[in-house]
């Protein structure tokens, strides 16, 4: 489920762009997908943003948009910004295009978004379209405890690197500029099934953390020099691809 809100106000671009990982003058283009972060450079709330009239639709999972509405609230202290509840709904699908859908930013294959009376989807396996392409989650594999760039954020356009400040961007840059990431992401084959959440280990050892599964298939955080042959996630057998 998604919430829809609207931020308007002769502040807002700005507003946002000092908080959100990616550039606000994407809008332009489409679609944007970004994140908030921490201070640290950890994970809050991933969201989509579209223009709407003189406003700025800001679409987000429902579990979070609380927290999220609260911080931005926030950090706006006295610019001018207002943030309301839109009567507006997203449908999303990966067959023909309706009439004013726009293309979902994060990959080809996860289709389009429309915003407007409707909400729901075109009955597409989104969960095995996540686990081929390794797309996170809200609340599944993007959790408090999340790097952006382990989650896949630049492959996802979720991140712009060039954009200037906002909050967590100098651990982001440090992450992308100066080191290897060694955990992340990554798509494995699974052979049994095991909740989300259960650990994998690799020779008795903490190797990573289980998530979404479709088929023979799922989507695993990893510590990659742990990954290198065949790992346990309960009584399940991983290995990554």
């Amino acid at each position: 489920m998604r919430a829809i809100h609207e931020i308007t106000g002769n502040d807002a671009k700005s507003f946002l762009q000092g908080l959100i990982t990616n550039d606000i003058t994407r809008l332009d283009q489409g679609l944007v997908y970004a994140a908030i972060l921490t201070p640290q450079g950890k994970y809050l709330a991933d969201f989509f943003l579209l223009s709407h009239g003189d406003g700025i639709l800001l679409d987000v999972d429902t579990t979070i948009a609380p927290s999220l509405i609260q911080r931005l609230n926030m950090y706006k202290l006295r610019a001018d910004v207002m943030i309301a509840e839109s009567g507006l709904k997203v449908m999303r699908g990966t067959g023909p295009a309706p009439e004013g859908a726009l293309p979902d930013p994060r990959h080809p294959a996860l289709g389009w978004r429309l915003y407007g009376d409707a909400a729901g989807d075109d009955g597409s396996d989104f969960d095995a379209i996540r686990v081929t392409h390794c797309i996170p989650e809200t609340g599944i594999e993007l959790t408090p405890d999340t790097f952006i760039l382990e989650a896949g954020f630049e492959r996802l356009n979720g991140v712009d690197f060039r954009k200037g400040c906002y909050v967590g961007q100098e651990v982001t840059a440090r992450m992308k500029h100066k080191t290897e990431l060694r955990k992340g992401l990554a798509t494995v084959r699974i052979n049994g099934s095991a909740p989300v959440g259960t650990a994998i280990t690799a020779n008795g050892k903490p190797a990573g953390t289980l998530f979404t599964q479709s088929g023979d298939r799922a989507i695993a955080y990893l510590r990659f020099d742990r990954a290198t042959g065949q790992m346990q996630a309960g009584d399940a057998t991983i290995t990554k691809e």
